[in-house]
């Protein structure tokens, strides 16, 4: 599994409208091949940034399947237009992970 992070700089004062763009592009990333699963998580110091975080199969499913797809198009129609700069995308595979499991307070 490949970990795909995205840092979204988005333009200031339209990140309203870029998180109901987001909604919409989710369906068209969520629907491609290799797609494992993803989040977009806002910066609480810097209201206007955010991360993106994909879990693709393989890298190539994301460089390659995604990024070369028709639909990919439609993704950046939707999305480029909100970011300054444009984003940094960088990869990461899994060195090592432990898993606790939450409290649940009663």
């Amino acid at each position: 599994m490949i970990l795909e992070v995205a840092t979204l700089n988005v333009i200031p004062g339209s990140e309203a409208e870029f998180e109901s763009s987001f909604q919409l592009a989710s369906k068209i990333i969520s629907s491609m091949h290799g797609y494992i699963s993803h989040q977009l998580q806002r910066c609480m110091e810097k209201q206007s940034q955010y991360i993106l975080l994909v879990n693709w199969e393989t890298l190539e499913d994301h460089t390659v399947g995604f990024r070369g797809s028709p639909d990919y198009q439609e993704w950046r129609k939707l999305l480029n237009h909100f970011y300054a700069p444009f984003p940094t995308v960088e990869h990461y595979a899994l060195v090592h992970q432990d898993r606790t499991e939450p409290t649940v307070l009663t």
